[in-house]
């Protein structure tokens, strides 16, 4: 078996092996083919016309032939190249350019078909264009990914024929090659005036420093008259010979945390995204924000275990590790253990933080199981916790009754949303902060939040 498929490669690869593997006959041929079997049938019933029709077939084939002479003449070719992005933005449309350089003299029909990533779904895609001689042309399509992951593209293939078109040759160009899909780094460019703060249009506001002594430390300076003597800095004044006093800011870069619960609850899916995918859409575009305030900004998901964690920094490779740490990122069946949670930030998070906590609860009950965890580290940080509305359910409870069935539907809807309700009051009640959002709402509505917490001075 070995030997036969060692032998069927070598003929591949031969001259007269490629030329068998990328001649095709055309649809056009079987259906002239057909038509000429038809004559002959009559042919045979009338024998008077059998030798015209034999001569129809020899005509035929010698177009045949001469349409693979033209296909093959020469050093007539077509080059291919795919052009694609450097990544892809999930749930947003990305462009890729497939660019041809026809090396025939003579017009030509082609057909490209582009081997996609299996997660597209396109058992049938195909480009068709006519081609002048010696012509470069250029080509787009737009495809949207609905995941995360890497995505395979294997090679792109041009069929071209002649006007006879009774043949097709095939031209094969490029090699498997490997895109990863990220979260939606276009929504970054939308929300990016969002992180500005309004107050730079009042007129009449000046901007003014002040000066505490329990925050960031800004420079050492000379003693002046009612200074704190708390802060003398005693080496500085050893070498200088004169007294020295640390001097310090309000603390600007706090520190924001955003995290993913990756348990069964964000599987459920809402406009081809799962719950997952917004939030992790809204914690990349939430970080840039964060970054853009001047504040440090960090990231990690859990479910049985604490994953994808990225300190809370504000440097410039920032976002490039919280778009890499999240571009593979997985939600899976498990119940989430908000012990590992409060474990995680016990150990990780020192300074007081705002954490932002991506999850779902969909009854009051499920809300109680974990609510002992979140006020325990509520207490320590500023615990925002974000959760989604059923929007479908939200639908049905605002439609009108008009069937017994449709009471009972209307009924459960009303039931789930007062949970959802219930929820939120219960967490205040302990004074944890929270946001009930729609998923399309779910990043707009967290940047806001962020920015009333900001401008209060809550953390």
């Amino acid at each position: 078996m070995a030997t036969v498929q060692s032998i069927r490669h070598s003929f591949n690869n031969t001259k007269i092996g490629r030329f068998y593997k990328d001649l095709f006959l055309n649809n056009r041929f079987f259906y002239g083919l057909f038509a000429i079997a038809l004559l002959f049938i009559f042919g045979y019933l009338f024998t008077s016309i059998l030798l015209l029709v034999k001569g129809i077939l020899l005509t035929y084939v010698i177009f045949l032939f001469i349409d693979i002479i033209l296909l093959y003449a020469g050093n007539s070719q077509i080059f291919s190249e795919r052009i694609l992005p450097e990544k892809f933005s999930n749930n947003d449309s990305n462009t890729i350019i497939l660019k041809l350089n026809n090396q025939y003299k003579i017009d030509t029909h082609i057909t490209i078909v582009d081997e996609l990533p299996t997660q597209f779904q396109l058992r049938d895609f195909s480009i068709e264009a006519n081609l002048r001689p010696l012509q470069k042309k250029q080509f787009s399509y737009q495809v949207t990914p609905f995941e995360r992951g890497e995505y395979h593209f294997g090679a792109t293939h041009v069929y071209v024929t002649t006007k006879l078109g009774l043949a097709m040759r095939r031209f094969s160009t490029g090699n498997s090659t490997m895109v990863k899909t990220y979260p939606s780094f276009l929504q970054l460019k939308k929300f990016e005036l969002i992180s500005f703060n309004s107050s730079i249009l009042q007129f009449g506001i000046k901007k003014i420093r002040r000066i505490g002594n329990s925050y960031e430390f800004e420079q050492i300076k000379d003693y002046v008259q009612g200074d704190n003597i708390k802060d003398i800095n005693w080496k500085a004044t050893a070498k200088r010979n004169q007294l020295m006093v640390n001097q310090f800011q309000d603390e600007k870069s706090q520190q924001v945390y955003s995290i993913i619960d990756k348990g069964r609850v964000m599987k459920m899916p809402f406009e081809n995204l799962s719950l997952l995918d917004y939030a992790i859409n809204a914690s990349l575009v939430i970080s840039s924000v964060v970054l853009r305030k001047s504040d440090k900004a960090g990231l990690f998901s859990f479910s049985k275990k604490p994953e994808n964690y990225v300190a809370a920094e504000r440097r410039n490779s920032q976002m490039n590790l919280i778009l890499e740490s999240l571009y593979n990122v997985k939600t899976n069946y498990d119940e989430s253990d908000f012990g590992v949670l409060y474990s995680m930030v016990k150990r990780k998070i020192t300074h007081r933080s705002l954490l932002l906590l991506y999850t779902n609860f969909e009854s009051l009950d499920a809300l109680h199981r974990q609510l002992n965890y979140l006020r325990a580290i509520n207490r320590s940080h500023l615990l925002v916790v974000i959760f989604f509305k059923n929007t479908e359910l939200e639908t049905m409870r605002r439609q009108k009754a008009t069937s017994t069935q449709a009471i009972f539907d209307k009924t459960i809807a009303e039931k789930f949303s007062y949970d959802k309700r219930l929820i939120v009051a219960e967490l205040n009640k302990y004074g944890i902060q929270t946001i009930l959002t729609a998923p399309e709402n779910l990043t707009i509505d967290t940047i806001n939040k962020y920015l009333e917490i900001k401008a209060k001075g809550m953390l």
